[in-house]
């Protein structure tokens, strides 16, 4: 699959989470061009801080792997991680990172700050931007829709 293709995966987990009340955020780890795992969102699901869909699906890509050392794999994901999931990024050796929106207050990937800029021991290549615009629209539509709820209340 493309980078394009996998990325598609990823927004359907999105609007997955959208559906279910959660951040529209899906995430794909891939290994040459397949998917090994995707996730999306389910803190509030969940009721777990760290329920992001990074971290569910490097949970599933280590169990289906069998280790939890992805050097192999790619992380595909529809908004720029946060510092949580930039660790587990780290820690579980991914080599790639592609992400769509970018995440000007919690964005470790270059929006708040770099994470991967720092002296750590593994170094993802990142690319942002990919289909941005469709990833950006599903967060902002989530959130007027959140918001008029809100005002309902």
């Amino acid at each position: 699959m493309t980078d394009e293709q996998l990325m598609r995966i990823a927004l359907d987990e999105a609007r997955i989470a959208a559906s279910l009340g959660e951040v529209p955020v899906g995430a794909v780890v891939a290994n040459d061009g397949e998917v090994v795992a995707k996730a999306h969102n389910l803190r509030e699901t969940g009721r777990n801080a760290t329920y992001h869909a990074e971290l569910l699906a490097i949970d599933a890509a280590c169990k289906q792997l069998g280790g939890w050392r992805l050097w192999q794999c790619e992380l595909f994901v529809t908004l720029e991680p946060c510092p949580m999931c930039s660790g587990a990024i780290i820690n579980s050796r991914l080599r790639r990172v592609v992400y769509g929106a970018a995440d000007p207050k919690a964005g470790c990937c270059g929006g708040l700050t770099d994470l991967f800029a720092l002296p750590f021991n593994h170094h993802p290549v990142v690319e942002g931007g990919l289909l941005q615009e469709e990833a950006q629209a599903l967060l902002q539509e989530f959130f007027i829709m959140l918001r008029e709820k809100r005002k309902k209340k």
